[in-house]
Order: structure tokens, then sequence, then C-alpha cells
């Protein structure tokens, strides 16, 4: 099935809904699907091959994700923050391409690229609402071909291109979101930038849920705010430094129409997440966890295990907040050693998926896969219970002396110190250890604790060896636009 099959049924089915935009004035379901099959028309005549976009969050991108679907080519949206010549060198890989642009701006930034075309969004939207154009009548049936190229976030070495292909994202789709199970006066506020796969997946889930969508061309908290209260939005995903920002700006006002709250592309800090659940008791919060390579979502955090872990007594429970919750019941999750060996619950290794929403794939790459399985290179491990745990990047382990350290968990215990705003660990050089524990930190405004006060507090509730050698307090911590920290750039920071 091509991901355009859900454009089409959604059309049949919900076909009066408003599928994006305005309750007064936005596109149905119906008129989306028509437009996008319009678009699909539009890139055979160009012969284009592939469409790639560089453009904020706007309503022409369910249309050019569809649109190329139905064209029965990848399309590939494209992170607008990167420097000019890194952008540069991302399009010239798309090549030979058609690639959308926002504005003239943006369009000079790539201009003159060999086999690349530029199509301003006007252009798009224009053919899209052409009557004159005849509409694709059926997408191509071929599962396996190229739905979406995503290129990773590139914080260090070349970005690589993530393949997603239609079977990839439909199963996704198919198998967590109930077909038209959203009711009517439903909405979901999208913020995350189309590059990444959460934008792709808001896309595609909503469609397929009849949920309208409300798009935020670029995350500004009081504008979110004011965004939600108008458009009355019943549901919304953030990454963690958009929610505690969000927070800072709420008032006693609230988010009145506002029901489910998704979370996830980063550990969120426990003080945010208990201070969300306070701030908006009657919502519904869900962590969720996934990967570009898996066609977003691998592990899902409900609201029911929000309430009952923050209510807790039992240590176990209490620390499910922690948890990005149990793996989707069509995937399969486990916890693999260093020579790829199954380990028992309770103990961190790497975390391997395997499922049809899988893919593991990247342009001019060997697959990653073996077997099936997807090793994410994220450490990790699944409690008794089988919730996951993730503690960071495997890359990102702290090897002092010949023990294997977790910045997450020694960060997750800096960040319940009442004075500590935000928190980075790493490991730097060391002579006698090899690497030794440092932490770049951020106070709450007004707070005045030492370094030695925080190392004693990491004293009480870790090991010994986890306490930081090195401490230094920054006014703010580097993170990408899509809310990861970047850790090396704390790494390089404090090694210097």
């Amino acid at each position: 099935m091509n991901i355009a099959t859900l454009s089409a049924m959604a059309a049949d089915g919900m076909a009066d809904r408003v599928a994006t935009g305005s309750v007064d004035g936005g596109l149905t379901f119906a008129e989306l699907d028509l437009r996008a099959r319009r678009v699909g028309t539009f890139l055979r005549q160009r012969g284009a091959q592939r469409l790639g976009m560089v453009d904020l969050n706007s309503d022409a991108v369910p249309l050019a994700l569809l649109g190329a679907a139905y064209a029965g080519i990848p399309f590939a949206p494209l992170n607008y923050r990167l420097a000019d010549d890194r952008l540069r060198a991302v399009v010239e890989r798309l090549a030979p391409a058609t690639v959308v642009v926002g504005d003239d701006a943006t369009a000079a930034r790539v201009a003159g690229l060999p086999g690349v075309a530029l199509l301003g969004r006007g252009d798009l939207l224009d053919a899209a609402a052409d009557p004159g154009t005849v509409p694709v009548a059926e997408p191509p049936a071929d599962p396996d071909g190229v739905a979406v190229l995503l290129f990773t976030s590139g914080t260090s070495g070349e970005p690589k291109a993530a393949i997603l292909r239609h079977r990839n994202l439909v199963s996704y789709i198919v198998a967590s979101v109930e077909f038209a199970g959203a009711d009517p006066d439903e909405a979901t506020l999208v913020g995350v930038p189309p590059y990444h796969v959460a934008g792709i997946s808001a896309v595609l889930s909503n469609l397929f849920a009849g949920r309208r969508v409300v798009r935020m061309e670029a995350f500004d908290a009081r504008g979110w705010v004011d965004l939600a209260r108008a458009e009355r939005i019943t549901h919304a995903m953030v990454v963690p430094t958009m929610l505690g920002r969000i927070l800072d700006v709420l008032g006693p006002d609230g988010l009145p129409s506002l029901r489910t709250l998704s979370y996830g592309g980063g550990p969120m800090p426990l003080p945010v997440i208990r201070r969300a659940l306070d701030a908006l008791p009657d919502v519904d919060f869900v962590n969720a966890y996934g990967l570009t390579e898996t066609a977003s979502t691998i592990a899902v955090l409900g609201p029911e295990d929000h309430r009952r872990a923050a209510a807790a007594t039992e240590p176990h429970v209490r620390a499910r907040l922690a948890s990005v919750g149990r793996p989707l019941p069509a995937l399969e999750v486990s916890i693999r050693g260093a020579d790829g060996e199954e380990l028992p619950a309770g103990e961190r290794g790497e975390i391997w998926v395997r499922g049809d929403q899988v893919s593991g794939e990247y342009v001019g790459r060997a697959a990653a896969r073996r077997d099936g399985w997807f090793p994410t290179r994220d450490a990790g491990l699944l409690d008794e219970d089988g919730y996951l745990f993730v503690s960071g990047r495997l890359d990102d382990v702290i090897v002092r002396g010949g023990e294997n350290l977790s910045p997450g968990e020694i960060e997750a215990v800096l960040l319940e110190h009442p004075a500590v705003a935000d928190a980075a660990v790493c490991g730097v050089p060391d002579p006698e250890w090899g690497e030794a524990v440092a932490a770049a930190l951020v106070r709450e405004p007004g707070a005045t604790v030492s370094a030695d006060d925080l190392r004693a507090h990491v004293r009480r509730r870790l090991r010994s060896t986890c306490v930081p050698a090195v401490i230094e307090f920054r006014e703010a911590l580097p993170y990408n636009d899509t809310g990861k920290l970047l850790r090396r750039v704390v790494r390089d920071g404090l090694a210097t």
C-alpha cells in the first residue's frame, strides 16, 4: 500500500471534515486529497524524480508529501537551519530533484546546483488548486517504493539519508492509529519541523484518524499558547524543551481545550513533567519514543502510566515516570550485549527493534538490520514489567577505569536537585581512569548551589564513581531545533 492510499481512504470516509487549517476556511479531507492528486500530476509533468523541500511548516507540507506519493517519487524535507554550505551539500545529494522553497531568500541559498530545479511554495499551492489539472487516479501500488528520505541531524560528520518505504510508514499508521477514530471537534497543533520524523508521522497519523491539523511555522512559546487557545486545540506534540517554555508562559488560564499532550524527541527531565502534570491535571500525557529509522514511535508511556507513576509510593512504579513506556504491540524490542546476546530484564545494553515499520536503511549504505533486527545504538533496559528505559546513545557511555557509566542516569539525579534547571554529563580524558565524569549545569534562577553540594547529592544517590570530577555552570546548554542535546558540543567545551 502507498501512503497516498491513506489520503484516499480519509477522503472517502471523512470527506467533509476539515483536514488542515482553521475550522473556517481550512481544507477538507476530500479537498486535500484532490489537491494532492493534482500535485502528483504536476510533478509527473515536470519529470520530477525526487521532491525536496526547504521550508517552514505550512499547508504545503501535506500536499508535498502526499503529492510525491501520488507521483511515485520520494519526498525529502530538509533542515532549513543548516549553514548554507551544509544545506547546499545536502540538496546536491538529492539531484536530480525538484526542491520546494518557501521564499526568495531560501531560493538564493540553494540556487544554481546541477540537477536541482527550484519550485516556489506558492507555485506548488497554485498547482494544487488549479481545476484544469487532471488529478492522478491511483497512486503506484509498490509498497517497497521509497516514500520519504530523512537526513539525520548530522551533529557529527555528514548527515545520513534514512530511507522510509511506503510499507514502513503504512505499517506504523495502520498498527497504531484507529481509522476515523478522532471526534469531529478534535484538532492537533503541530510545531515540530517538517524534516523531523515526527512531522511526517503527524501528517499521516492525523490524516488516518480524521483529526484537523493546525501548523505553526516556527515554535514560539507565547505564540504556541495563543494559537492553541484560539484554535481550540485538543491534541499536541512537543519536545521537552518546548514543554518547559510553554509552562513558563502558560499562566492561570491554562489550555482549556487540550485533552492530550504527547512529548518525545529527547529525555524529559522529571521536574518538568511533574510540573506539567500539576499545571494541567485534566490533560492526558503521552511519552512517545521512536527513531527516524523506525518510522516514528517504538514505545509509549500512556496517560494512566503517568498518573500511576506520579502518585505511587513504590519506588519501582515511581521510576516509570522516567521510562518511555512499553513497546508497541506490533514491534519486538530486545536489549542486547556487545556481542548481540539478549540480556535479562534490568540489565542495560543496546536497544534492538524488529517489525514491519522498521527500515534501518540509508542511501548508499548497507542496511543496518540483522535478521530483521535493527540495532538502534541507543542504550537502555527493560524492567520486569516490560517498561523501556532509555539512557542515551551508546557512543555517549563513559568508561571510567573499565566501568561503564550512563550519562543519563547521572543527569537524572542532578536534575532532581531543586537548584538545577538543566544538566549535561559526558566523559572527558583522564590520565588515571581513562575518562572522568564531567557535568555542565544550568542553575535555576537565583540559586546559589555549589559544585561540592551537587557532588554530595550525586554521592548520596549513586555510587561514588558517578560523582562528577568536573562541574561547570553555564547560562544555557546547546540543543538542536528538535530538542536533542548536543552532547558532543558540551564535551568539546568541557575538554578544553
